[in-house]
């Protein structure tokens, strides 16, 4: 099934794929997934959110679904399992179901996710931070790409109306527990010699833009110590950054995306803007590191006689996944190990609404968000089996975990 996508945007500057949310080629999967679900008489709709969903529901109750899925969309220059293993291991699963000829007490879906990487906006899992409210419909709307489009008129050219965006108590209600399944993004598996897991948390992580503006000049005319240079300031923000988490046992911070403007190569640029993400386990320390980095950002600027200014896009605490959930997939899945993660997932948005649990596939390069991303086929096989597997146990009786719900809550 993933080799029917193989071409779909395909990026032959960077490599692997880049399929940000809501363009022509997140459509075009988008078209694929409906397909396959059609093909397999799946009921479908589209929710408020943009988020795609494919029942199957022999029993016709329309409560206490079991639901799996994940995205479809990738990050610039991104590995093709990223996602797409999710949704079409989920499809795969249905079929292996009736193949047994499983007939589910409960329903079961599929949801498919849009704009989980945040690549095209900034927020991370967009489309389940709408709908469990962990996002204000007001803040998501005003968001916008690098062309300057909010998305507000991105999500109406969709066919969305941005005035039903936002929290849906009702959809959320219908769900007893969600899996989602995707590629191990680290070395965990490799480590153990094992093709799946059983997820137990998600680092607590955030992502703040940072602005530095300086003076815009002439590369050639303007003495070096007449400069007021952002790219410089930035530069040593991101080195004392990067000192900042490796003095921190288990923190994670990284720069990815860095934007000079105006960006000509022979001019002093006028500002520079730049991205961080920071993670840990503890968001105590989470929060301390993104202090004393904001301190250390404006250090640097007022040492290159700029501004500065950080702001937080969004964050996301740590997840510990549902015991009794937990406890159920062990049931299923005797011999899987359990391994945290230090990349986020709608998953772990959902966890504060309803239950929620993670399979993880053997990644045999440990590496992701990257074109080297690879899942063996073999692999794929024995994760949509174990998802499967789990989906049976759970849609054959009532909920054994508890199904206490947090209210949701809106940033």
């Amino acid at each position: 099934m993933l080799r029917e996508i193989a071409a779909v945007g395909a990026d032959s500057t960077r490599g692997g794929f880049s399929r940000a949310g809501y363009s022509d080629a997140d459509r075009e999967l988008r078209e694929w997934f409906t397909g396959h679900a059609e093909a397999r008489g799946l009921d479908l709709e589209r929710d408020r959110n943009g988020t795609l969903w494919a029942w199957w529901n022999p029993a016709g109750s329309t409560a206490d679904a079991i639901v799996t899925g994940s995205h479809l969309d990738s990050v610039p220059g991104g590995g093709g399992y990223d996602g797409p293993l999710g949704v079409a291991s989920a499809l795969v699963a249905v079929d292996l179901l009736r193949t047994r000829k499983v007939v589910p007490e409960r329903p079961i879906g599929i949801a498919v996710f849009p704009e989980e990487e945040g690549s095209r906006f900034g927020v991370a899992c967009l489309g389940s931070r709408l709908m469990s409210g962990a996002i204000s419909p007001a803040r998501a709307l005003s968001l916008t790409d690098r062309e300057g489009a909010t998305f507000a008129d991105v999500a109406r050219r969709d066919g969305l109306d941005p005035a039903h965006l936002g929290a849906d108590p009702d959809r959320l209600a219908r769900v007893g527990a969600f899996v989602e399944l995707h590629v191990e993004q680290g070395r965990g598996l490799i480590d153990l010699d094992r093709p799946v897991a059983i997820a137990s948390s998600i680092l607590g992580h955030g992502r703040w833009r940072v602005t530095v503006d300086g003076q815009g000049n002439h590369a050639g005319t303007t003495l070096m110590q007449d400069r007021r240079d952002p790219v410089v300031a930035a530069a040593r923000m991101i080195v004392e950054i990067r000192d900042l988490a490796r003095r921190t046992p288990d923190a994670r911070a990284t720069v990815g995306r860095l934007e000079p403007v105006p960006g000509g190569t022979n001019v002093i640029a006028s500002q520079v803007r730049f991205w961080i993400d920071i993670r840990h386990p503890d968001d105590l320390v989470t929060a301390a590191l993104v202090t004393e980095a904001r301190d250390l950002v404006l250090a640097a600027a007022h040492a290159e006689g700029c501004g500065a200014d950080v702001r937080e896009e969004s964050l996301s605490p740590t997840v510990d996944f549902d015991l009794g959930l937990r406890d159920a997939l062990r049931r299923s899945l005797a011999d899987a190990p359990e391994l945290g993660t230090g990349a986020g997932h709608d998953a772990g948005v959902l966890a504060a609404a309803l239950p929620t649990a993670m399979l993880f596939v053997r990644n045999p390069t440990g590496i992701s968000h990257s074109p080297e991303e690879l899942v063996e086929d073999a692999d794929a096989e024995t994760g949509a089996t174990a998802l499967a597997d789990v989906l049976q146990d759970l849609a054959a009786a009532p909920a054994e975990w508890p199904a206490a719900r947090p209210p949701m809550m809106a940033r």
